[in-house]
C-alpha cells in the first residue's frame, strides 16, 4: 500500500493517497460532517447566538464517545457541554472538511495546521468506526483470523487501514 504520510518542508507533511483511496477518505468524511452536524440549541435567542447548546449525554454512542462527559458529577457535566459542545461540533467539521479539501491523489503538501486537522479527523472517524464496530483490543487478531469473505471484513480492514495512516502522520510530524 502506498498511501501515508511523511515529513515535509516547514513542518508540513507530504500525503500519498491512490484515486481509491481518496474517495474512501472523502467518504468517510463525508459521513464525519453529517454525524456532527450542529446539534440541539437552546430555544432562548441568546443563548443560540451565544452557541450554547444542549445538556444531555447523547443517547448515540457514536456521538457519546466523539463528547463524551467531562465530569463524573451530572450537573457539572451538562453545564460544560452546554457551553462547549457547539464549539466541538464547529471544529470537527472544519477538521472533517480539511481532509475533504485537501485529500487528493498522488502526492499533496499538507500545511502544519492542515495536517493537525488531518490527524485530528482521522482520530474522529476511527472512533466513529471503532464504535460502529465494538473494536476491542484484540482487533487485530480478529482481523487476522476473519475471512475474507466475512461480511465485516471490508470495515475491519478500513479501520485497520485508519490506524495505520493515522500512525503515519504522527511519525511524519514528530
Amino acid at each position: 500500500m502506498s498511501s501515508g504520510f511523511k515529513p515535509g518542508r516547514n513542518g508540513g507533511v507530504i500525503a500519498v493517497f491512490e484515486a481509491a483511496e481518496v474517495s474512501l477518505l472523502r467518504s468517510l468524511v463525508s459521513m464525519m460532517l453529517g454525524i456532527v452536524s450542529p446539534g440541539q440549541t437552546s430555544d432562548d435567542p441568546l443563548e443560540r447566538a451565544l452557541g450554547i447548546g444542549d445538556t444531555a449525554v447523547p443517547s448515540d454512542p457514536v456521538l457519546a464517545r466523539l463528547f463524551p462527559s467531562a465530569y463524573k458529577d451530572e450537573k457539572d457535566s451538562a453545564e460544560f457541554r452546554r457551553y462547549t459542545e457547539a464549539t466541538l461540533r464547529d471544529g470537527k467539521r472544519a477538521d472533517a472538511q480539511t481532509v475533504f479539501d485537501t485529500a487528493a491523489p498522488g502526492h499533496a503538501e499538507l500545511t502544519p495546521e492542515q495536517a493537525q486537522a488531518w490527524l485530528r479527523s482521522l482520530n474522529d472517524v476511527r472512533l466513529t468506526l471503532g464504535v460502529k464496530l465494538e473494536v476491542t483490543e484484540e482487533i487485530h487478531d480478529e482481523i487476522a483470523m476473519m475471512s475474507e469473505d466475512d461480511p465485516r471484513y471490508p470495515a475491519y480492514v478500513t479501520y485497520d487501514w485508519l490506524t495505520y495512516l493515522q500512525d503515519s502522520l504522527v511519525r511524519a510530524l514528530w
